[in-house]
């Protein structure tokens, strides 16, 4: 089984949807890293020295190669990354070998039954 990492910078307000969608299309967890700080084309505004920007996290998510791009796709799609400026970006790439899915394999056949 060969596996993806699915990385995604995004405000901490979305979080919880960004998880969700990817739940939906067959992610079996996730690991959020709180407290990020990202940087855009435009430089945040601040005020008396305090950025206003408001907090990011990120999302870290493996999954099957089967469904990452699926997954992938509705999370930016759930996030809006590609049509709100600083919503945030998502990124996709090989996993070499992991660890620790053992109580996850059974889900995950499962649910890759119909791709492969």
């Amino acid at each position: 089984m060969k596996f993806k990492l699915i990385i995604a910078s995004v405000p901490d307000t979305t979080t919880d949807a960004i998880v969700d969608a990817a739940r939906k299309e067959g992610a079996t967890g996730c690991t959020v890293l709180t407290n990020a700080r990202g940087e855009g084309l435009k430089k945040a505004k601040t005020f008396l020295g305090l950025d206003l920007a408001g907090g990011r996290d990120l999302v870290l998510i493996i999954v099957e190669q089967h469904l990452a791009r699926r997954i992938l796709e509705t999370i930016d799609a759930a996030g809006k990354f590609d049509t709100s400026p600083g919503a945030g970006i998502a990124i996709m790439i090989d996993v070499e070998d992991a660890v620790g899915l053992g109580s996850q394999i059974h889900t995950i056949q499962t649910e890759i039954e119909d791709e492969v």
